[in-house]
């Protein structure tokens, strides 16, 4: 009997235990976990409200803020005070008419059409949002399969919608009800009704003295300038691709993001962690106790490597570029009049830094969604990003890789010469013409690879071409970053190098595809099927500079902490790849690029004959088969003898690269005056 005496006692303790832990449990859900509570005792209600973390403002180069957080204000509802009080249909009827009176967009995640016929829109909710109304579906049991109709009749007898409202009144309602419901029994935030309220609606809104209705701060993004709007970025909502990814590192569903640019590029270090404000009100909504459960943490500000005074003067050098083509083109047949897009890349030579990266046509990034439409139709696509994702043929820019690999695979000396005849007569099936011969029946006479490269000599490139053969060709245009991810942080295209399996690749058809005589040809000038973007001609343009060191390129600075007061971390030069490069191939290319800009026979002299600062340049014209006028291409470096910036420049059926020089000279005279400035100042500054 003692024995059965025991037994039950421990079952009973044990029984009483697990009770006990359950009872636990529920209280830490209720308190702590969820401490959205009613007090019916003292009539008081607790509520946890997310306190969206300030993002960390992006900079460019010298400190100037491109992007800042503004002060702006909430509209949340909170369930406890609006159901305590006499009428709350009422009152969200009322609510709901003044918003469409004053033609405001609120937050209503209710996955209906507005007008009947009534149909689910649960195709425009990401599975998150589904999940909130299966959720709300089983709380309310009801079918799963329910059909819209029937949903709005069974939610009107739910929430006792009075019979004499209007059909738009009730949708309404029912949106918010749905919204305010969900706050029961999910983890979903206080239901915020407005974001961002102007101070007049605001006004309007506050004035129906909504039970329940409060007011809070919070910020949102702004822009300081008019410039790189193809680089910066915005913010915006989660896409529903995207959530599980941000979901595991603990945002919150309706948090705000980078979708694009240097926002998203840095999304890591501008997101700061949001913080949960605890508020106790009474039944008429005061406020009787707010404290921070979680204090928030601003983001990290990250200055970027942009120069902004630079962006400024590339772009609208660009756009004047673009412009006066279309008005007066480069010669009396009226080339370039057709003139369309155009890119400008800017990098520092011995960093890899982005100091501006420009594209045309361009728009407006604080108005794009108000502009969204008209841009979307216009045919040259102004928010296409054509420096980073458009991919080109190069033209004669490519020449000096084809220099270096005809001189370091020992295929020609240093002062290897060849006479140009006009016409490459070698292939019976291919006979390309010279460039200066097809325009004027002349030829450059007999010249060597620096002089070819000065003036730019087809013929010699030709020749020089089939000799040396595609392979040391590509493997120089490879190493020296053509066709080459560059590294840089936020998306680009790689385009590719013109090859035997480049070719197969991009014809579909088999009688295209076979690799022939003429393709090495094209391949020499920067033809055949070389496609880069302007960014990997720049990052090219500053590895020629560099002898054959390629930097990764990159568009972040340093990060510091939100107060200005720490840095967190500094982005340090990283070396890509080194192609080593002979003395000879060194001094070829570097004086055939120094004569083009500084020789009366180079191709930019009219632009850098007299420039006070050395300039090494190439120009081209690259052909595209899509009719009108040649594409124009450009790059240089300065100063010649000790490089710091690299330029390279694009246009979009520009018919001569010649004529882009003067967008590099306005370049350079911006930055080298600001370099003296800066020089200047640290002088003055300098401790004696």
């Amino acid at each position: 009997m003692e024995y059965r005496s025991n037994f039950r006692l421990g079952v009973f303790l044990s029984v009483f235990g697990i009770l006990l832990c359950l009872y636990a449990f529920r209280m830490f859900q209720l308190q702590v976990s969820n401490p959205r509570t009613a007090d019916n005792t003292t009539g008081t209600y607790t509520y946890d409200t997310r306190v969206t973390a300030a993002r960390g403002e992006l900079l460019d180069r010298n400190g100037i803020v491109l992007i800042h957080n503004r002060a702006s204000y909430n509209i949340i509802i909170t369930n406890f005070a609006l159901f305590n009080s006499e009428n709350p249909n009422e009152s969200l009827r009322q609510l709901v008419n003044l918003c469409r009176e004053l033609s405001i967009d609120y937050n209503d995640h209710f996955p209906l059409t507005e007008q009947k016929p009534y149909e689910y829109t649960t195709a425009e909710y990401s599975d998150t949002w589904n999940g909130y109304f299966r959720r709300f579906l089983r709380e309310n049991d009801w079918d799963s399969d329910v059909s819209a109709a029937q949903l709005m009749k069974l939610m009107r007898k739910r929430f006792r919608i009075p019979n004499d409202w209007t059909d738009q009144e009730v949708r309404g309602v029912l949106g918010l009800r749905y919204e305010l419901d969900l706050r029961n029994y999910t983890a979903l935030p206080t239901y915020t009704l407005l974001s961002d309220v102007d101070a007049i609606r605001l006004a309007e809104i506050m004035e129906l003295n909504t039970p329940g209705m409060r007011v809070e701060s919070s910020t949102v993004r702004e822009l300081n300038t008019t410039y790189a709007a193809h680089i910066l970025g915005r913010t915006g909502d989660i896409f529903a691709d995207d959530w599980p990814e941000y979901k595991d590192k603990g945002y919150s569903m309706d948090a705000k993001v980078g979708i694009d640019g240097m926002e998203k590029a840095f999304e890591e270090e501008l997101h700061g962690t949001d913080g949960i404000l605890r508020t106790t009100v009474d039944k008429e909504g005061n406020v009787i106790a707010q404290y921070y459960a979680k204090e928030p943490k601003a983001g990290c500000n990250v200055e970027t490597t942009i120069d902004i005074n630079l962006q400024m003067v590339a772009e609208e050098a660009l756009e004047d570029m673009i412009l006066s083509l279309r008005e007066n083109g480069v010669n009396k047949e009226g080339e370039g009049k057709d003139a369309e897009g155009g890119a400008v890349v800017v990098q520092d030579v011995k960093t890899g830094a982005i100091l501006a990266c420009a594209s045309y046509p361009t728009f407006n990034l604080a108005t794009f969604n108000q502009d969204y439409a008209e841009l979307s139709k216009d045919k040259l696509s102004p928010m296409f990003n054509r420096a980073l994702l458009q991919i080109y043929p190069p033209g004669s820019i490519y020449k000096m890789a084809t220099a270096i690999a005809a001189i370091d695979s020992g295929t020609i000396g240093p002062y290897y010469k060849v006479r140009d005849q006009g016409i490459y007569t070698y292939y019976d099936e291919y006979q390309p013409a010279c460039y200066l011969y097809t325009a004027s029946q002349m030829t450059h006479g007999t010249i060597d690879c620096v002089e070819a490269l000065a003036v730019s000599c087809n013929y010699y490139f030709y020749e020089v071409g089939r000799l040396t053969g595609w392979r040391q060709m590509d493997a120089v245009a490879k190493a020296l970053g053509l066709g080459e991810k560059t590294g840089v942080e936020v998306p680009e295209a790689t385009g590719w190098r013109a090859n035997p399996d480049t070719k197969k690749e991009v014809y579909s058809d088999p009688a295209f595809q076979t690799w022939v005589g003429g393709d090495v040809l094209s391949m020499a000038i920067g033809q055949s099927e070389n496609r880069f973007t302007p960014l990997q001609m720049v990052v090219y343009t500053s590895a020629l500079a560099n002898r054959g060191v390629r930097y990764k390129a990159t568009f972040l600075n340093r990060v510091i902490t939100a107060d200005y007061q720490s840095l967190v971390y500094e982005m340090e030069p990283e070396i890509e790849n080194t192609l080593e490069i002979s003395d000879e191939a060194y001094r070829v290319y570097t004086q055939g690029m120094r004569m083009a800009a500084q020789d009366r026979s180079g191709t930019a002299y009219k632009v850098f004959g007299d420039y006070s600062i050395p300039v090494s340049a190439k120009t081209g014209t690259a052909q595209h088969g899509a009719g009108g006028s040649d594409h124009a291409s450009f790059v240089c470096y300065a100063p010649s003898d000790d490089p710091q910036i690299a330029v390279a420049i694009y246009v979009e059926k520009g018919a001569q690269g010649g004529n882009l020089g003067t967008i590099a000279r306005t370049i350079f005279d911006t930055y080298f005056a600001t370099e003296y400035e800066n020089d200047v100042v640290a002088a003055e500054n300098a401790m004696n």
